[in-house]
Formats: C-alpha cells, sequence, structure tokens
C-alpha cells in the first residue's frame, strides 16, 4: 500500500461511543464527555503547524516557537512539548500551561514555548489526564510514545510565498496553442533515429502513421501561442504559475532528450520570444502578475546534444565519437562507444556524470554564473524556477541516485538557485516519499505529489490508480492516506507539493473518470481546498480524456476552453474561491467526517480570519450531511455560507445540515 501511516483507533470510555451514535446531540453534550478520569479523550486532540498553533512556521534562528493544543475542556490535568534538538542531539521538555477555552465552552487550548537557536528541532506533544498519557504528533495519536512522525521546526526555511499562494498550469507546448504557423515542423522536415517528422492536424491523432516514431508527431503548439492564451489562463482558469515542460532545442516532441540548452526550440519559437512569454506571465496589466518554472532535465541530454553527439551534428567532437572529447567525462561509458549509462535504459538519453564537487559538469548545470540554472534565473529571462526532472536519479559513474552523492548535488544546486533569487521554486520531481529531499530545508521545496494527492484522490474518486489499474479505497483510508503523507514534510512544504488530477507521465484524470465530468467536478473541488499548489495540466480544467503515454498529450480543445463550459466555469469560481481565503491555502487542515457508506467526506481549513467546513460527496446520488462543524469551534446560531450554491446555512446543535449532490460538494464559509 502507498498509505505511510494510520491513525490509531482512539481509546474511547462508554459515554464517549454512545456520543458518536448521537451525534446530533453533540454540543449539548460534548463538554461533558471530558474530566479528569484518567482517560485521555483522542478525539478532542488537534494540532497542526498552521497559523492558530504554530507562532512561527517557517521561524528565524532568534524566533521562539509558541505551540498550542488544543483538547476537550476539563481533559488533561497536565500537557508537554518533548522535542529533539539536533544541535546536542538530546531530547528536551517544555511544559504546557492551559491558556483559554474556546467560543463554544468545548475546548481547552494549551501552550508552550520552543525556545530560539538555529538548529533543526522535532516535536511531539505528551498528553496527561491522571494516570493516563496520550502521546500526539504529525503521524496521528497513540498510547505508546512514537519514536517516528514529529513535528518540524526548521530555522531559516522558507518556500516561496507565492508558491503556497498560487494556482499552477502546467502546458505541454505543442498541444496547447499554434500562435504562429511559420514556424511549425512539417512532414518530413528531418529524420532523427531512421524517423521522420509528420505534421498532424490540430485534434487529430496524436499517433504516428504509418509506423512511425511518436516522439516526432507535431502539431504547431509554441510559445507564442501561449502568449496569447495568457487571458485565458490567468482570467478565465484562474492560474498565476505557469509550468512549461521542456522548451529547449531537442529532436523529439517532448524534449525530454536535450539538444542544446542554450537555445529555446526553433518549433516552439525563439530565446526573444521566451523573454517576452516571461515579462508578459510577470505582467498585471493582462490579470494578476504571474510566474514561470521551466523544466529542467539534468539527470540525461540526448544523445543529439553537443556533448553527447551521436550523428555528428555538431562540428566540435563529442564524447560519443572520441575520448579525447572535452566531455567524454559527462558520460559514463561501460565500452566506449556503444554501452554508456542512460535513463532507464533508452539510449537516446544518454545519462549525465556529475563527478565529484566543483566538477565541469555541475559548472555547466548549476554552479557557475553562466550556468543552465543560473542564466534562466537572471535577466533577462528572470524564470520564477525549476521543476526538476528524474531529480532522484541525478548522480556520478553511471549510478541511478538517492544516494549521498544525489543529495549533495541536489545541496549545490539549491544554493545556486536561492543566490540568485531566495524566492525561487526548487520543485523535484518525484513518485514517492520525497522526504529525503523536502524534509530539512536544504534541497527541495516541494515535489510532485504523486504519492500524496494524485494517486490517493484518483483511488477515491475514480476507482482506479493513475495507472488505470482497479484500485478502490474507502473514505476513510482515503483521509489516512492523505494524514500518513502530509506528516512527511514540513507544514511549508506540504503547501507547496504540486497536487495535480493529471500529468504527461499517467493517463488522463477524465479518462479514469469515465468520462463523467462530475467526477472532475469533485476533484476540482478538492484540489482546490486541499493542503499545497494546485496544479492543472491543461485540459484537465474541462475533463480532457486521454491514455497512457502519448495519448495524455492530446491537443487542446478550444471550442471547450472557456467559461461557457461548466467545468471551466467552476474551475473559475473555485480558483477564486482559494484566492479570497487564506485559510484555504496556509490554514490548519482538520477532518470532521468519514462516512463509508455514503462516500462523504467532510474537512476544516481554518485561521484566524476564517473557518470552512468542506464536504465532499463521492456517492452518485445525493445525500444529506451532517457536518460536525462544532469540531471547529463554529458557535450555535452562527451562520455559514456554501460558496459555490450561495445558499446559508444555521450551525445548530453543533452542526450543519445540507444536501449534498453526488459528485459534487459544498464550501461552507465563515
Amino acid at each position: 500500500m502507498h498509505i505511510q501511516a494510520y491513525l490509531p483507533r482512539r481509546k474511547a470510555p462508554a459515554l464517549q461511543i454512545a456520543l458518536a451514535a448521537v451525534l446530533a446531540l453533540a454540543l449539548a453534550t460534548q463538554a461533558q464527555a471530558a474530566s479528569h478520569d484518567n482517560n485521555v479523550e483522542w478525539d478532542g486532540l488537534f494540532h497542526d503547524q498552521g497559523p492558530l498553533y504554530n507562532s512561527a512556521p517557517e521561524p528565524t534562528a532568534t524566533q521562539t516557537i509558541t505551540l498550542t493544543f488544543r483538547t476537550y475542556k476539563n481533559d488533561l490535568t497536565s500537557a508537554n512539548i518533548k522535542y529533539y534538538d539536533s544541535a546536542d542531539s538530546s531530547f528536551h521538555w517544555v511544559p504546557m500551561s492551559w491558556v483559554s477555552n474556546d467560543a463554544t465552552g468545548n475546548f481547552d487550548y494549551w501552550q508552550g514555548t520552543v525556545p530560539a537557536s538555529a538548529s533543526t528541532k522535532y516535536y511531539r506533544f505528551q498528553l496527561n489526564d491522571g494516570s493516563a498519557t496520550a502521546w500526539y504528533n504529525a503521524a496521528g495519536i497513540t498510547s505508546a510514545e512514537p519514536s517516528s512522525g514529529d513535528f518540524f521546526i526548521i530555522p531559516g526555511f522558507k518556500t516561496p510565498d507565492w508558491m503556497k499562494n498560487g494556482v499552477m498550469y502546467q502546458i505541454f507546448p505543442d498541444r496547447f496553442y499554434n500562435g504562429d504557423t511559420s514556424n511549425d515542423v512539417q512532414t518530413g522536415q528531418y529524420s532523427y533515429a531512421g524517423q521522420s517528422t509528420q505534421k498532424h492536424a490540430w485534434g487529430g491523432s496524436v499517433y504516428a502513421d504509418n509506423g512511425g516514431s511518436n516522439n516526432l508527431v507535431f502539431f504547431g503548439g509554441d510559445l507564442s501561442g501561449i502568449d496569447q492564451k495568457l487571458g485565458y489562463l490567468k482570467n478565465t482558469v484562474g492560474a498565476n504559475i505557469l509550468y512549461l515542460t521542456p522548451i529547449f532545442h531537442a529532436p523529439s516532441v517532448h524534449k525530454y532528450d536535450t539538444e542544446d540548452y542554450s537555445t529555446v526550440d526553433p518549433a516552439f519559437g525563439s530565446n526573444a520570444l521566451l523573454q517576452q512569454l516571461i515579462a508578459d506571465v510577470h505582467s498585471s496589466s493582462n490579470g494578476p502578475r504571474g510566474y514561470v518554472i521551466l523544466d529542467g532535465v539534468f539527470n540525461h541530454t540526448g544523445d543529439t546534444h553537443q556533448w553527447f553527439d551521436k550523428y555528428h551534428w555538431w562540428s566540435t567532437v563529442g564524447a560519443y565519437q572520441s575520448t579525447s572529447s572535452p566531455w567524454y567525462a559527462y558520460y559514463t561509458f561501460q565500452q566506449w562507444p556503444g554501452t554508456y549509462s542512460s535513463f532507464y535504459g533508452f539510449t537516446s538519453l544518454p545519462k549525465l556524470d556529475y563527478g565529484t564537487s566543483g566538477s565541469a559538469l555541475r559548472q555547466q548545470i548549476y554552479s557557475s554564473g553562466t550556468s543552465v540554472v543560473q542564466t534562466y534565473l537572471k535577466a533577462p529571462y528572470g524564470i520564477d524556477g525549476w521543476r526538476l526532472d528524474a531529480a532522484q536519479y541525478i548522480d556520478a559513474g553511471g549510478n541511478n541516485g538517492s544516494d549521498a552523492v544525489n543529495h549533495q548535488i541536489m545541496t549545490e544546486l539549491r544554493q545556486a538557485v536561492k543566490s540568485i533569487n531566495a524566492q525561487a521554486e526548487i520543485l523535484g520531481e518525484f513518485w514517492g516519499n520525497a522526504n529525503p529531499w523536502a524534509s530539512d530545508g536544504s534541497q527541495w521545496d516541494g515535489a510532485m505529489n504523486y504519492d500524496g494527492f494524485t494517486q490517493p484522490v484518483s483511488e477515491w474518486i475514480t476507482g482506479l490508480d493513475y495507472s488505470g489499474n482497479t484500485a478502490t479505497i474507502p473514505v476513510s483510508q482515503f483521509d489516512s492516506w492523505l494524514h500518513g503523507t502530509r506528516a512527511n514534510y514540513p507544514t511549508n512544504v506540504q503547501q507547496t507539493m504540486s497536487n495535480f488530477l493529471s500529468s504527461h507521465d499517467i493517463q488522463r484524470f477524465g479518462t479514469r473518470a469515465g468520462g463523467d465530468i462530475w467526477k472532475t467536478y469533485i476533484a476540482l473541488i478538492f484540489q482546490m481546498t486541499y493542503v499545497g499548489t494546485p496544479t492543472i495540466y491543461y485540459g484537465d480544467e474541462y475533463g480532457m480524456q486521454g491514455g497512457s503515454d502519448p495519448d495524455n498529450r492530446r491537443t487542446f480543445d478550444w471550442s471547450t476552453g472557456s467559461s461557457t463550459n461548466s467545468a471551466v466555469a467552476l474551475t473559475q469560481k473555485l480558483t477564486g474561491i482559494r484566492q479570497q481565503y487564506a485559510a484555504l491555502r496556509t490554514g490548519s487542515f482538520m477532518t470532521l467526517l468519514t462516512d463509508d457508506n455514503n462516500r462523504i467526506y467532510s474537512y476544516g481549513r481554518l485561521d484566524q480570519n476564517h473557518r470552512i467546513a468542506v464536504a465532499l460527496n463521492n456517492d452518485s446520488t445525493s445525500h444529506t450531511v451532517t457536518v460536525p462543524v462544532w469540531k471547529m469551534s463554529m458557535s450555535n446560531g452562527s451562520s455559514v455560507t456554501d460558496l459555490l450554491s450561495g445558499n446559508q446555512y444555521t450551525v445548530s446543535n453543533g452542526n450543519v445540515t445540507l444536501t449534498v449532490n453526488g459528485h459534487y460538494g459544498a464550501i461552507l464559509a465563515q
């Protein structure tokens, strides 16, 4: 399974079990449920590193950190913070004090302060009711002290605020919009590895004719087309971060086989046009100011790159041509020239050998002022971040990464990026738990969230994994999966994880959903209200279909791409809601309800200004849902507004009751 951690069942006295059966009376009786009875009531415990519970989620070395913990009223006799300090490799204790009740009188708040220092720390809570003890950390609640899964304190580690607060849009350039037909690759324009290019009409098949290479099928999408559609991206969709798959010169349509890092592929335009596109994204005259992330393919090059030059396309001498090539050490040959390390065994993608710190290749890719990484971060380009393709594999000696050398390279790359722009984003591609790269502030800011978003969302909503295989999970397991994967990362990393329904490497969500647009609706509602950076793979906003590569890279249907389409209109409304409420971007996340029988999921997002309860119905028919908003300290008689329908509801007996359509949701704001 992909679940990283489970929330244990709480220990509960008979009274609490009875209360669960009469949830409608929860608010009236909840204050009576807790007492000093040598039993810690697990249901009342809550802490995360949101702004209500952590005074400094991104502390400096001189900031103290005041931590707040919530319990049922009168439940605890004492509470402590226990933290591990990397400075002395020892545990330390901080006693907590009761400070207040919540507005409903159901909960107590306890606080303690961790002293300021520059060292990384990891903390958990010890919670006591007389002789009974419970432990609480990011992984969950246990009766015995945990040995892992603690919350993080990493002084000096800051992830980009614009990434936390933005909505990202991923484009595969050849398939988005053809803004300049003069640079279209024509049928037979050139050959590569014995295959010729093919030009297909927009909307046509992505598969090559007559047994040709799918990687040489072109439709004509380009940077000019993207520039012309910025109004759609910024104002209709509501996305302000543009992530482009590779745009540098390469023979294939996907450009992951780089031929020249210094040149924009002529089929996409020119370096001057890239500068113009970036400037237009950054401009606020055509919509909100935006940001640009480029795809950095630094694990391997294409075999046509000047450094390798398998086909003698360059006047210089590449590593494939001579062991005396100045770039011979950039690759790892087992038997020169025909046997060499490559990406996943694709000989067209020879793997780069980064050697030791300070090597010529490291200088070329990221270390020097004229390196690839630094050049595009600087004027006249000024991109805002890099997405690192196949980042786990970047290494020396033909090895496949995920070792000390890989982490050394990632640390050096971060230092290079941040030296140019401290607010630049470093987004790593990793399909599992990216904790080794994104947990201590030394390497990535975030990662492609296959493990903590794409896979569980697909399994819960569509009953298929992201590869299209049958995999169905109930909502309780969905919630546990989400909780476990959030626990892998500091909160500021969670908030910059890229949460996407589809990507250029997996089946389209719309296909996994069987073409049911309502499943796209509920997925969009969850995507825009969950923790992380919502990332729309072009066309997902209208439920674009597509199977495995290359079918997941179809051309955009511009007859559908407008707010007259119901899914696009919903996307526009959701991105607007997310922008309006900071609680949906950086607030706490609290599970409110999991109902496996009716496939109902409800959770809260909250900060000092707003409390928002989201209710999702993943069933095919409508259900009446009773949302226990008392868990978010919403008071009886107060009102909430569904930001999707405009309907208002009154909190009664601690709950809000409403009807939610099948495969849809409600966003109840107060």
